[in-house]
């Protein structure tokens, strides 16, 4: 079963179930695979959906930590149950030793030495490590490699 299929079997439980909350995240998580599929003519793959996931998972991250600062309680509440939700249909997460192989085995495949080879190993690392490690945590960790 694909990931969106998933989804939209999520939300068919949901709302039999009556789960306002629950349905009212799939939904806008639903809403933007659509937005993307209607955006760029495709039918989204499984790692497509997962980049949108990501990227949903991202802003509700910068909006509890707004809502943090300006004390807003409820909306926290609200930001962290749909960020739960949606880390449910990430893969499992790699361990800082599982991606720190991963790391060294696209330098010798790539044969990189230094700073400049930096985008041909993030290229490699983006398809195998996408949805499973946070990119960015990568970068500087590939970038701290290459310098040394």
């Amino acid at each position: 079963m694909s990931l969106k299929a998933k989804i939209t079997e999520d939300m068919k439980s949901a709302l039999k179930a009556r789960e306002t909350q629950r349905l009212s995240a799939i939904r806008l998580l639903l809403a933007a695979i659509k937005q993307k599929e209607i955006d760029e003519r495709i039918e989204l793959t499984d790692a497509d959906v997962l980049a949108i996931v990501e990227k949903q998972i991202k802003q509700r991250r910068d909006s509890i930590s707004q809502y943090r600062a300006a004390n807003r309680q409820d909306l926290v509440d609200a930001e962290s149950f749909e960020l739960n939700l949606l880390t449910a249909y990430m893969p499992t997460q790699l361990s800082e030793a599982e991606v720190g192989e991963e790391i060294a085995r696209a330098i010798a495949e790539t044969g990189a030495g230094s700073i400049p080879d930096m985008g041909k190993v993030m290229g490699l690392l983006k398809g195998r490590l996408a949805g499973r490690a946070d990119m960015g945590k990568v970068s500087g960790l590939v970038r701290a490699r290459l310098s040394s």
